[in-house]
């Protein structure tokens, strides 16, 4: 479909403005189904942050779905799972944007709350949309579910919350896939653990300085997070890069993980892990969140 174009109702300017924001062969109609563009066409500052960031997003994997379609047999296609999809924007627009136009591939949509999932369904079917799934089910249980085929080549969790990027990695450990592309989001689980420990740690070393005030606490336990699950992604066998996916202004939550499968895994990060869950007194976090033993 066309970029937007200005309508009688709209004047040059305004149909410029949005003709910068809105990517070649968008369809419009699909934006304002998602209510990122209102039935007027128009765009508001809020939305114009979330597609931003969808569009930024979408520029990563774009560029992984391309080379597999290098090496996938013709007509094949990639199949991309994403976590913590909620409404679904990233994966219509990667629909709208890419499968569409080409006959194999497959989206899969997993999303815990039933009423999106409910709806995203409906909009897939009414746009035709066919080889989009939605699945009512956690990041966790994804990986043994008989919707979901054995191997997955892209999975995708953008701002999956707290420990659903964790289980989005373990889903993509257990369906062996190419590609990760991943944005964290309320890393909660290891703050809590370093408030817990805090009274041992202080006494202990004077890196607990670290997380001794209440917000470094979570500032930290952030930033800890995000290592370690790169350093789990190293020992396991994938190329890690971290880098923004948009600036600072339209997300605070901007950490973008690009994990790329190299079939080998990595002895010296599982080392580097272990050494850093010890320093930090968070061993019991190895068998929970990040299992080395098959590493």
């Amino acid at each position: 479909m066309k970029a937007a174009r200005a309508s009688p109702g709209k004047s040059v300017a305004d149909a410029t403005a949005l003709d910068a924001d809105i990517r070649p062969g968008q369809s419009l109609e699909l934006l304002k189904e998602l209510h990122i563009l209102t039935r007027e066409g128009k765009l508001n500052q809020d939305s114009r942050r979330k597609l931003k960031q969808v569009y930024h997003l979408y520029q990563f994997i774009e560029k992984l779905l391309l080379e597999l379609e290098t090496e996938a047999s013709p007509g094949a296609g990639a199949s991309l799972a994403d976590h913590g999809a909620g409404k679904s924007y990233l994966g219509f627009i990667l629909y709208d944007l890419f499968f569409k136009s080409r006959p194999g591939g497959h989206i899969y949509g997993i999303e815990t709350r039933a009423e999106l999932v409910d709806k995203s369904r409906e909009l897939a079917a009414r746009l035709g949309f066919e080889r989009m799934s939605f699945l009512n089910v956690s990041a966790a249980d994804a990986a043994d579910n008989a919707q979901l085929p054995q191997q997955i080549d892209v999975v995708t969790a953008l701002h999956a919350c707290d420990t659903a990027t964790d289980d989005a990695i373990a889903f993509g450990l257990r369906k062996q896939a190419r590609f990760m592309v991943l944005v964290p989001c309320c890393q909660a689980e290891l703050a809590g653990c370093l408030r817990q420990n805090k009274a041992l740690a202080l006494s202990r070393t004077p890196l607990a300085e670290l997380w001794r005030h209440p917000l470094h606490t979570r500032e930290m336990g952030s930033q800890l997070t995000n290592v370690l699950r790169c350093l789990y992604l190293e020992a396991m066998g994938y190329q890690v890069t971290v880098t923004e996916l948009v600036g600072w202004e339209h997300s605070m939550k901007n950490e973008l993980i690009l994990a790329r499968q190299t079939g080998r895994k990595n002895q010296a990060a599982a080392a580097r892990l272990r050494a850093l869950l010890a320093q930090f007194g968070l061993e019991s976090l190895e068998t929970l969140r990040y299992p080395l033993s098959s590493s």
